[in-house]
């Protein structure tokens, strides 16, 4: 059986996954296809394959069957599974929300990267977001959110930054095209104050900021959002791509391996985070009151 991090009870959605990757590896050793095991277990193969991709729970005799199927004989292992099944069953604190978060799994899945690469092309990632420029984004946004309904984003956004001051944070990397910077969401207040709170979390030993600048012109992430998130357990780097047909995780070798030379290259191409940070300054210095 594969070596994986031990369970630590982190998020259900990273304890889905890390059982998935866990269960396609046992069954690939055995030379089994999906519909193979679907017959053996008297189920569809769908169900199979969302269990092994994270999309759905296993239960407790999914577990059971699976182990004899896959000749699991080590209590020890099996225990392992068993938890990690129970661990994807529980409910996460961004699943309470009265109207359900769009990106719940990209949540579940940001709580225990390790790592997270992020591009975004148009917006402050909501990572980074002060109240107001979360409040300015969804009362312009599709669907039309109540009010009600946006504080409950602006309350997600709050929560979700706490993972930035936990023991052993996540490294994140972000870069951010200049139009993020110019694009005026909420008046001058609000941009000032978003730009001051990007310029803040540069301080962080664990929060770099890149800008690419309108000069460089054409890169290879035109039209592009996404993060890559990486993480210690047996779980796979995962790219998140979102726009208005909704949200797209990327597990593939190849796939993975194509954004990360994206970012490579971004990486070449954009300002410093010396240069970026005084980038940020001087744009947050045009928005004035008057």
């Amino acid at each position: 059986m594969p070596e994986a991090r031990g369970s630590t009870g982190g998020s259900p959605t990273l304890r889905r996954r890390e059982l998935g990757a866990l269960l396609r590896v046992l069954r690939n050793e055995q030379g089994l296809t999906v519909e193979q095991v679907a017959f053996e277990l008297l189920c569809s193969p769908s169900k199979v394959s969302r269990m092994e991709t994270g999309q759905r729970g296993a239960t407790a005799r999914d577990i059971r069957d699976l182990c004899r199927l896959y000749g699991v004989t080590d209590p020890a292992e099996q225990d392992r599974l068993m938890t990690l099944a129970k661990e994807g069953k529980q409910q996460g604190w961004w699943q309470s929300f009265a109207v359900p978060l769009p990106h719940m799994t990209y949540v579940g899945l940001e709580q225990d990267a390790t790592v997270m690469s992020i591009f975004q092309s148009s917006v402050v990632p909501g990572l980074l977001q002060t109240g107001d420029y979360t409040r300015a984004i969804h009362r312009n946004g599709i669907p039309r959110l109540d009010d009600s309904a946006i504080e409950e984003r602006v309350q997600e956004r709050f929560k979700r930054r706490q993972v930035l001051t936990r023991e052993m944070p996540p490294r994140v990397d972000v870069m951010l095209d200049e139009a993020v910077l110019r694009r005026p969401l909420g008046g001058p207040s609000t941009m000032r104050d978003q730009l001051t709170q990007l310029i803040a979390e540069t301080e962080r030993e664990n929060v770099t900021i890149r800008v690419l600048p309108y000069k460089i012109g054409a890169h290879p992430a035109l039209e592009s959002n996404f993060t890559v998130l990486e993480f210690e357990s047996q779980a796979p780097t995962v790219v998140y791509v979102e726009g208005l047909v909704g949200q797209i995780y990327l597990e593939k070798q190849q796939d993975v391996e194509r954004y990360m030379l994206v970012l490579e290259l971004l990486h070449g191409m954009a300002l410093s985070p010396q240069d970026s940070t005084a980038l940020i300054a001087g744009v947050r210095d045009t928005y004035t009151s008057g």
